[in-house]
């Protein structure tokens, strides 16, 4: 994880109730997980930093740091001796390490540990497009459901559209009492159906406002046709082999991608001795496969490549995942553990951190932290989000264009429709809103008897 760089490091100039009076200068060790450890200058930064920082603080002491010689947390080689952070501590060559250290009985029987500083467990991380799963409406897939009630709703909408205009306009529909009107509700659905295939049905309209209407609909068809199959195109490329993963149980129940953890860690550890057979037939295979890492860095670069699960512990996974977008963990976590900090056997220094770690975590110290350093720094690249399903504010410009053409059509439409009710009114000298009244009933089947209704009051207004 970012800033809780494993850390071995010795205390120095302690107060006397820490140390006895005759200690000797001691010396800190760290090790260096890139991305994990945070380099500022020639300095440290990150989670544990601040921690032993505070720790220090609270406690009275001063200390230095050096990275740990082989670069590893801790383990027992084949001879029966620790390496790494606790072998330093065992050998006396730190006297304590501060770390993503996960406390276990082996460790616990060699060195002392304090009360854990972080809850975690373990889980695993792949590349987002890597855990898509294989859908029988996998053609719905370049957009996302907000987008298609969208594209639902604009369609509908400009079906009755063209409807309407082709009712109201006289260059459309001149003599509603004698003419049979071509513009029929299934008709205009037909119509705009057409557009959408990029092969048009007729008859055309052919009133400005009913052109306008087509026009800014095989725009808005064109464009939308365009987006979907880009999408549609890079996400075929993107998934080319799909599989659901989310549970340890589908990642070890397929063959498609490959998965493992740290050489020689704990969570390897956890899965060489699981009595639970999904879990030993993911330790069999990454024994058969060889697939473990050398470091966090190098399975955190695995996953990114994509086709690779990195096993690991989650509080660690999720730094990886605030940091990389392209990178998701999976929700299911087992095998909850702690970290600690690492002491000698019968250190006095074990108790009062214990109190102080006590301390920080229920003044909120902790948790302030854990939020500092997990905070969401995505630094994926621009193309991270290429293959993920369009949603309707990514072409809210092309939905807004849409709802202006078929506003100014309806417009244009009405204005038609006035004027000619307006030369009929002067010609026949009788109201203009009498007219209009007269035309529209006609126009949508009211019937005409009756309708040249006087309204002296309207028409002066």
């Amino acid at each position: 994880m970012r800033g809780c760089t494993a850390l071995v490091f010795c205390v120095a100039a302690m107060t006397a109730w820490v140390v006895t009076a005759d200690a000797k200068e001691l010396s800190i060790t760290t090790i260096k997980q890139d991305p994990y450890t945070m380099s500022r200058g020639s300095e440290l930064e990150g989670y544990c930093i601040d921690l032993i920082s505070k720790l220090s603080k609270k406690l009275g002491f001063s200390y230095k740091l050096h990275l740990v010689k082989d670069n590893r947390y801790g383990a027992l080689d084949p001879s029966g001796n620790w390496n790494g952070m606790i072998g330093e501590i065992i050998r006396e060559e730190a006297d304590l390490a501060v770390a993503p250290l996960t406390l276990t009985a082996v460790r616990e029987q060699y060195v002392d540990m304090t009360t854990p500083f972080m809850q975690t467990g373990i889980g695993f991380i792949m590349r987002k497009d890597s855990a898509s799963e294989e859908s029988t409406f996998s053609l719905l897939s370049p957009f996302s459901t907000d987008m298609w009630v969208g594209v639902l709703i604009a369609f509908l909408l400009t079906g009755l559209c063209i409807f309407l205009v082709g009712r109201i306009s006289p260059t459309e529909w001149a003599e509603p009492d004698a003419e049979e009107h071509s513009f029929t509700l299934l008709h205009s659905f037909w119509y705009i159906t057409g557009a959408l295939t990029l092969q048009g049905a007729g008859p055309h309209p052919k009133a400005l406002s009913g052109r306008l209407v087509s026009a800014i609909w095989w725009v808005f068809a064109v464009m939308l046709l365009a987006c979907y199959f880009g999408n549609f195109n890079a996400m075929l490329h993107s998934n080319s082999k799909h599989v659901s993963i989310k549970s340890f149980e589908d990642l070890a129940n397929q063959d498609v991608m490959d998965y493992g953890t740290v050489e020689a860690g704990s969570t390897m550890q956890f899965f060489k001795n699981s009595k639970n057979n999904v879990y030993r037939r993911i330790y069999q295979h990454m024994e058969r496969k060889k697939s473990y890492v050398s470091s966090m860095e190098e399975g955190v670069r695995r996953a990114q490549e994509g086709n690779f699960a990195f096993i690991g512990e989650a509080v660690s996974l999720d730094l990886a995942v605030a940091r990389y977008c392209k990178l998701t963990r999976s929700q299911e976590v087992v095998a909850m553990r702690a970290y600690a900090i690492a002491a000698p056997l019968g250190s006095p220094l074990v108790k009062n951190l214990t109190m102080a770690i006590l301390e920080l975590s229920e003044s909120g110290e902790l948790t302030y932290l854990r939020d500092k350093w997990w905070a969401s720094s995505c630094m994926g690249e621009e193309g991270d989000h290429a293959s993920e399903a369009l949603q309707a504010n990514d072409l809210k410009g092309l939905f807004l264009l849409l709802g202006l053409g078929l506003s100014i059509g309806l417009l244009l439409a009405l204005l038609e429709l006035v004027s000619r009710a307006h030369h009929q009114a002067k010609d026949g000298k009788k109201s203009c809103c009498s007219v209009l009244t007269a035309e529209l009933n006609r126009r949508f089947g009211s019937g005409g008897e009756g309708a040249e209704q006087d309204c002296p009051e309207k028409s002066k207004a």
